[in-house]
């Protein structure tokens, strides 16, 4: 019984923190970085469509880092250049945007980190 207990809190805490990811990527898209008010005036609907697709998938996922980061943001992105309607380079450029966000995605995990080790206490 203790083992389920376990691993069901190792679950929570995992899923918490790819939560803590995925909102935090979209924060600071929209608010931290330093042109976040360009941002938020140039947001498409697609690319509000693309990035809450990213968050849906990262969401479902028990661990997130980089590589993670970076694959989901790719497999989105494919589906957004396959469309005609769509400038690839406002497709490209999307990408960029999201991964050059991971270093501060990467404060925020080590933030929860610290904080779920603390509470542990």
């Amino acid at each position: 019984m203790q083992k389920k207990n376990n691993l069901a809190k190792e679950v929570l805490v995992g899923t918490g923190l790819v939560a803590v990811v995925a909102a935090a990527a979209g924060a600071y898209f929209l608010y931290g970085s330093k042109n976040a008010k360009q941002h938020r005036k140039q947001v498409k609907s697609w690319t509000l469509k693309a990035k809450g697709e990213v968050l849906e998938k990262l969401e479902k996922l028990k661990e997130v880092n980089e590589e993670i980061y970076h694959k989901v943001v790719n497999e989105v992105s494919n589906k957004y250049q396959a469309v005609k309607s769509i400038d690839k380079k406002d497709v490209e450029e999307l990408v960029r945007e999201l991964k050059s966000h991971w270093k501060s995605i990467a404060k925020e995990v080590a933030a929860f980190h610290k904080a779920k080790s603390k509470s542990k206490k």
